[in-house]
């Protein structure tokens, strides 16, 4: 294996693991943004208040995407385990 594959390896991990954390992610920071702008106006400053909307939007975005996600995990673990003969003969 040369120092590109191994590059190109850890690349596309850091990739797709940014893209199967991405919905939940955005999810909850678009909720958590929400709340805080409701929170401001209203001058109620609870932090239950944030965290359940948070945690309950971003479940539903997990069940929502998931075969999404399911299946670019698959993509991935494929496209690694086809490489496998190729990187350890290094053609």
């Amino acid at each position: 294996m040369t120092p590109h594959d191994a590059i190109d390896l850890g690349r596309t991990a850091i990739l797709t693991a940014l893209i199967i954390g991405s919905p939940v992610l955005l999810v909850g920071a678009a909720v958590g943004l929400v709340i805080g702008l409701i929170q401001a106006l209203t001058q109620v400053q609870d932090q239950t208040v944030s965290f359940v909307p948070k945690l309950i939007a971003m479940v539903t975005a997990l069940f929502l995407c998931l075969p999404w996600l399911i299946h670019r995990m698959m993509e991935y673990s494929e496209d690694l385990i086809l490489k496998i003969p190729t990187l350890l003969t290094g053609s």
